[in-house]
């Protein structure tokens, strides 16, 4: 198990390209199932959780071509079993997201209940609930959801109960080869759900009012395939822009997507840095100044994005003055709080807000990373550290960070990966 060893101190500086969206590429890889022909997607990031779709779609029979530019090209009619067993699902959520494809294209699927980070309560209920208005019969038994339908699903209206991405996926996805006109109320916005629209419009799908609280979907018999480029990713492009901030450095990220970050980038504004950007770039400059103190709130997007609140946290640690993060989203991710205490963090959770009084410096300490978002947050603390910080269950980052340290070595940062 491999562990980050940080020399802090060092002002980041440089250009970095942004990879591919994570949260795009794993719904997106789940649709490429619906297809009667190929699919080609692009852009996919080189990530633990993308070798564990692909691994997936082995295990089912799916046939995979990868080219040298890590294209894949999916040819799903080779499907050979419609299961996706306990062993891949539990060490990834998104896996789920293939519940939908399988039942609307081959009516049946039989998925384990999801696994995933530590980050609270994320029920697949209104994942089911929705495939039932459609007609799906369903049971839970074994760890295992097991459902299947007579013919096609039917168009139903869908009010999701609360805003859910994955949920608002896994049913547009079986709603684009349903019977009928399937509208989704109180669906997610986010520019990943989108992402999944347009790349299923561009399959043949008939959706409308993607990005809106309300998506409509015309079923239709088949779709073809296609070739799709996933969309740039957003958080990885507000971690290295809030390191920067941290460190009082500057950088320019290339091939990102600033009309999606507008919550973030006008909250790093507000911290004193100064943000350009243009139609596929963004550049953050702190003058090497610190970073002032900043509030806000998560909440479903447009607002701020909850994957971004550890790392706005770590920003805090070295700001001047006292910040206060409310976290709407999930009721049990303040679990990094405790690590940047050991680095001299003077931050305390009330309820579900956590309120950082900012200290001149931090100090270097061995942490442990418990999340995704966490890990990050704690690499944020040790670039801003003095001395070398050890971060420890780096498997985490690996989830959702492309090559995080060679990436950061690029912007100049003292960071090596090194066996546990």
């Amino acid at each position: 198990m491999d562990k980050l060893i940080i020399t802090g101190g060092v002002r980041l500086d440089g250009e970095i390209r942004v990879s591919g969206a994570k949260n795009s590429a794993l719904p997106i890889l789940a649709a490429t199932l619906l297809a009667d022909s190929p699919v080609t997607v692009c852009n996919l990031p080189h990530l633990h959780d993308i070798t564990t779709m692909c691994e997936l779609f082995g295990c089912m029979g799916v046939e995979l071509l990868v080219d040298e530019k890590m294209n894949v090209e999916v040819h799903a009619s080779t499907i050979k079993q419609l299961v996706a067993p306990y062993e891949l699902v539990k060490t990834m959520r998104a896996s789920i997201l293939v519940l939908g494809p399988l039942l609307a294209r081959f009516g049946y699927a039989e998925v384990s209940l999801p696994g995933g980070c530590a980050i609270g309560s994320r029920p697949v209920d209104l994942h089911i609930s929705g495939l039932q208005a459609m007609g799906a019969d369903i049971v839970v038994e074994d760890g295992y959801i097991k459902a299947s339908v007579k013919d096609r699903l039917k168009g139903a209206h869908i009010l999701m109960d609360t805003v859910t991405v994955t949920g608002t996926e896994n049913i547009l996805m079986a709603a684009v080869l349903a019977d009928g006109e399937t509208i989704i109320e109180n669906a997610a916005r986010e520019p990943e759900v989108v992402d999944l629209a347009e790349c299923l419009i561009t399959m043949g799908a008939r959706i409308k009012g993607h990005g809106t609280g309300m998506i409509r979907v015309q079923g239709v018999e088949r779709l073809d395939g296609c070739t799709y480029s996933v969309l740039p990713d957003r958080i990885e492009t507000g971690t290295y822009l809030i390191a920067a901030a941290a460190t009082g450095g500057r950088v320019r990220l290339k091939d990102t997507q600033p009309n999606i970050l507008d919550a973030i980038l006008f909250k790093l504004r507000e911290a004193g840095a100064s943000v350009e950007w243009g139609d596929d770039w963004i550049e953050l400059d702190m003058k090497g100044k610190r970073p002032r103190a900043v509030d806000l709130k998560t909440a479903p997007y447009p607002a701020m994005p909850t994957d971004i609140q550890a790392q706005f946290t770590a920003l805090n640690a070295i700001a001047e003055g006292t910040g206060r993060i409310t976290e709407t989203v999930f009721e049990n991710r303040f679990m990094h709080v405790q690590e940047m205490k050991r680095m001299g963090a003077d931050v305390d959770v009330e309820g579900n807000t956590v309120i950082v009084k900012g200290v001149e410096q931090l100090k270097a300490a061995p942490v442990m990373a418990t999340d995704l978002r966490a890990s990050a947050s704690l690499v944020i603390a040790g670039l801003v550290a003095e001395g070398d910080t050890v971060v420890e269950r780096i498997y985490h980052i690996d989830r959702g960070y492309e090559c995080i340290e060679e990436k950061l070595q690029q912007l100049g940062a003292k960071i090596r990966r090194v066996p546990a």
